[in-house]
């Protein structure tokens, strides 16, 4: 029993450490995913396909960890931007991500995550209150990679999904995951309370360094 106790215990510092959330944390933590982006990309069997980045018409990048035994916990952050008419990208709109699986598991996992949003109609899906999501990639052991077809199944609009992870996980589960506003943190990040729409689609908050780092990089990419 001492395994699962160390991993709450864990779970638990990380929820502490996200109450002492400042500006410079969150540019840390755009920051990081712009990294692990341009790793993932830099790798020829990992890579998301320039075709289908192009084509996007936005994007998701989550960092998550996922820790079990008999029952499963996920829970992680990322950010999501939308790439306007004139392919422009919007200011990044902070937002958690959690998952719960009931079953037999055994294991942990720390995975990076891109989700690709291919339709306009499928961006709108972030700005409710909470987005349900599918079609997540294949591969538990070692550094993997693999995109497959999924849905925001609030919407019913097609994504696509490629994950790197790390560390090993198996098991048989019901599982269920969502995406949710961080708005705290948006609140922080631009001083005031924005709404992610108002982020993503009304731009009313202006992109920061971080933020224009990841838009180049997604653009980059997109080229290639």
């Amino acid at each position: 029993m001492t395994k699962p106790i160390l991993l709450v215990l864990a779970l638990l510092g990380c929820a502490g450490q996200a109450l002492a959330l400042d500006r410079t944390q969150l540019d840390d933590r755009i920051r990081l995913l712009t990294a692990k982006f341009e790793a993932l990309q830099r790798s020829p069997d990992q890579r998301v396909p320039a075709d289908l980045l192009r084509q996007a018409r936005g994007v998701v990048l989550l960092d998550r960890f996922k820790a079990g035994f008999l029952f499963a916990f996920q829970g992680g952050g990322g950010v999501a931007l939308v790439r306007d008419k004139s392919g422009h990208w919007s200011p990044a709109a902070f937002l958690t991500a959690n998952e719960a699986s009931l079953g037999f598991q055994v294991g942990g996992e720390r995975n990076f995550c891109v989700i690709l949003l291919m339709t306009t109609r499928a961006t709108e899906a972030l700005t409710g209150s909470t987005s349900n999501f599918g079609g997540e990639a294949r591969g538990t052991a070692g550094n993997q990679s693999s995109g497959v077809e999924g849905k925001f199944t609030d919407s019913g609009q097609a994504a696509l999904i490629f994950e790197d992870r790390n560390g090993f996980y198996g098991g048989v589960s019901i599982k269920g995951g969502t995406l949710s506003p961080d708005n705290r943190a948006n609140e922080i990040y631009y001083g005031r309370y924005v709404s992610v729409r108002d982020i993503l689609f009304g731009r009313k908050v202006a992109s920061t360094p971080a933020e224009i780092e990841l838009a180049r990089q997604l653009s980059a990419f997109s080229k290639e």
